[in-house]
């Protein structure tokens, strides 16, 4: 996004980048790759640049950046397809057996936001574990998104923590935190002295 908030840097680099691997897709053509390989490498190689952060600016783009998208996978069907030359995009896709651009960037879009509230993401499991039993339900005739925390028992009295373990990722938590808190506070000692120092 340039500093006009349009997303057209972002296109036109992508567009350009997928455009120069299209060469590398025709080289393979005439070397008599097959079909299903030609295919392969369209979307392993080709087709994620053009996803790149699709995301974040799927419903931002233009109709026009959207059709300039669609125009490299026309042209990539065509070189792996060589019968598709005289047929509609619509029954090229088909040919080829790919969704659209536009259809590809909604599934992915739909797909990112489904992961976020739905089962939780494991890494937020990882590093902090109550969250395991958080249940999260999305109301869709009233769109909130409703949280149900787990009732934690109070901690009995006179509770021995030494015989309780933590977990490893908690632990190592802690040490990360302790071991910054200590180099900042050697950092402000040093910063004093030397204001000390320079000061006499």
């Amino acid at each position: 996004m340039d500093s006009n908030f349009s997303w057209q840097p972002h296109i036109e680099a992508i567009l350009a980048k997928a455009t120069q691997r299209l060469y590398f897709l025709k080289q393979l053509t005439r070397a008599g790759v097959p079909h299903s390989q030609l295919r392969h490498f369209y979307l392993t190689v080709i087709r994620p640049v053009l996803e790149y952060s699709s995301p974040v600016w799927h419903h931002l783009i233009t109709k026009k950046q959207s059709d300039q998208i669609e125009a490299i996978q026309k042209r990539a069907i065509r070189i792996i397809y060589p019968c598709a030359h005289d047929m509609p995009y619509t029954s090229a896709i088909f040919l080829a057996d790919l969704p659209t651009m536009s259809d590809r960037r909604d599934q992915l879009a739909r797909k990112l936001f489904k992961s976020t509230i739905h089962p939780i993401h494991p890494p937020y499991i990882t590093f902090f574990p109550l969250l395991e039993n958080i249940h999260l339900s999305l109301d869709y005739e009233s769109p909130k998104l409703l949280l149900k925390f787990p009732r934690i028992p109070p901690e009995p009295k006179n509770t021995n923590y030494s015989s309780h373990m933590l977990s490893p990722t908690i632990r190592l938590h802690n040490c990360f935190f302790f071991s910054v808190f200590i180099v900042l506070c050697v950092f402000v000692c040093v910063c004093l002295l030397s204001t000390i120092l320079f000061s006499l």
